[in-house]
């Protein structure tokens, strides 16, 4: 066996050995010495792979062979930091780790939950797989996380998707045989990231094992009771242990007869270029019994004009904010409002979302009540004063650049694009189509918002994600 180049726990040794054995068990333990593997997903809400040339020749990209919109990339081409990530038009992702939704096939129309979300690796994948329609459900328990989820849900310009902070057990009172398809990613012990994050082998032992399996199971049980029947689960993680894969899907089974596993997939580092990964995808083939306690709709078969006390109050605000925003796309975007998916608007204080209710209208903002929702759908302005200022949000959700009625492009090679990323104001030519608010792009692909006038672009790049100014 080749020398290591991380200090493994004897216990981890000693239980990989016992799982693989032989010759394959110094394999495997071999791969802790080689270089970890890098990858990207491309997002097809914005880019078709089949005409992805110009990236897979700026940075090296190889295909992932278990993911059509994956691959790798060359570590030192740093596509994080090019204009296109800001863009959305890529997620970095450990190729490993996009075997789970490929599995879970999501398909347009779908209802689909994904319960442990953050930062949102197989919410934007499943989002893919949507192509706008449905509604995706993408939740985190943890605030901080969460937040960054719905930072990663709006770069990739993603419209029909709701980010929750709330329990499993929170989300299966409201949410019971709910779901078409749901995606467990289940917080796990880890061992898949020992290459990737040295702490997280400082944190293995055979107790945190222990503790994570009996922590799955429970995170599990909720996710089947928000199956509806016929729905499918994915059950997945980034460890190696049979304790927390095979062992947590065994007795899942043994608690929910009315479940059947359809197919289990391991990717190994050793066999394949990842960090490795497990999935399970299970299927509901009968109805659960429900829960005690109060009945809640399964499915809302319309929306509630008038659902309760909060949201009978505002609804003459919301049409106030919706005519305000009615104006500004009127003034701005080609087609006006008429971009939005089906769905109904939300106020939260000044600022305006466009909830979206999936296909036949299975959702409703009633559903809502109660939940800690940091982006309960697209976020459409603010509404000040009677104006509607558009959101950054919604930038990056329009289609292509024509979207709007006036555009700037700039070139992904250009030291414009960077100082419009860093905040920087912008001196342009004078726009054919007049003043007002301006869409800039990088190559054609929509990157945020500025205010044009007499050939000056005032900067509206969100503060929180600008860039450090690039030297001159």
């Amino acid at each position: 066996m080749c020398s290591l180049s991380i200090q493994l726990p004897e216990a981890y040794v000693r239980q990989m050995r016992e799982l693989l054995g032989g010759e394959e068990a110094e394999r495997f333990l071999a791969s802790y010495g080689q270089p970890r593997t890098s990858g990207l997903r491309l997002n097809p809400l914005k880019l078709d792979p089949q005409d992805a040339a110009p990236l897979k020749e700026r940075f090296g990209l190889e295909p992932v062979p278990w993911c059509p919109t994956g691959f790798y990339y060359a570590e030192e081409t740093r596509p994080g930091k090019h204009p296109y990530h800001a863009a959305g038009l890529y997620y970095i992702q450990e190729p490993s780790a996009m075997s789970s939704a490929e599995l879970l096939e999501p398909q347009p129309g779908d209802i689909v939950l994904d319960l442990a979300a953050a930062p949102g690796g197989k919410s934007t994948q499943i989002a893919g797989k949507l192509q706008g329609r449905g509604l995706l459900v993408a939740n985190e328990i943890h605030p901080a996380r969460a937040k960054a989820l719905a930072e990663n849900i709006e770069r990739l310009g993603i419209a029909n998707a709701i980010v929750t902070n709330a329990g499993p057990d929170q989300l299966e009172k409201t949410f019971p045989g709910y779901f078409d398809k749901i995606m467990l990613d289940a917080p796990c012990s880890g061992e898949g990231m020992f290459r990737k994050d040295p702490d997280a082998v400082l944190e293995w032992s055979p107790a945190h094992v222990q503790m994570c399996a009996a922590r799955q199971l429970d995170i599990a049980r909720s996710a089947v009771r928000m199956l509806k029947p016929g729905g499918r689960l994915a059950y997945s993680t980034c460890t190696f242990n049979e304790q927390e894969n095979e062992g947590t899907i065994e007795r899942l089974l043994s608690e929910f007869p009315q479940l059947k596993l359809e197919k289990t997939e391991r990717i190994w580092p050793h066999r394949q270029r990842g960090e490795g990964h497990f999935v399970a995808v299970l299927v509901l083939e009968a109805e659960l019994a429900p829960p005690p306690g109060p009945e809640r709709p399964t499915r809302q078969t319309g929306r509630p004009r008038n659902a309760a006390g909060r949201r009978a109050q505002a609804s003459r605000p919301e049409e106030e904010a919706m005519r305000l925003f009615g104006r500004f796309a009127k003034d701005n975007l080609a087609g006006g409002a008429d971009l939005l998916p089906p769905g109904e608007p939300l106020l939260f204080g000044d600022q305006l979302y466009w909830l979206p209710v999936g296909e036949g209208a299975v959702f409703s903002p009633a559903l809502l009540q109660g939940l800690k929702t940091p982006r309960p759908g697209l976020h459409l302005a603010e509404v000040k004063k009677g104006l509607a200022r558009p959101a950054h949000a919604l930038a990056l959700a329009l289609p292509r650049e024509d979207a709007a009625l006036r555009t700037i492009r700039l070139s992904s090679d250009s030291e414009e694009v960077h100082r419009y990323l860093s905040g920087e104001s912008l001196t342009l030519p004078v726009l054919s189509t007049g003043s007002g608010w301006t869409l800039v792009t990088v190559d054609g692909f929509p990157l945020g918002w500025g205010k044009h006038s007499e050939g000056q672009l005032k900067n509206h790049y969100p503060k929180g994600l600008r860039r450090p100014a690039p030297h001159r």
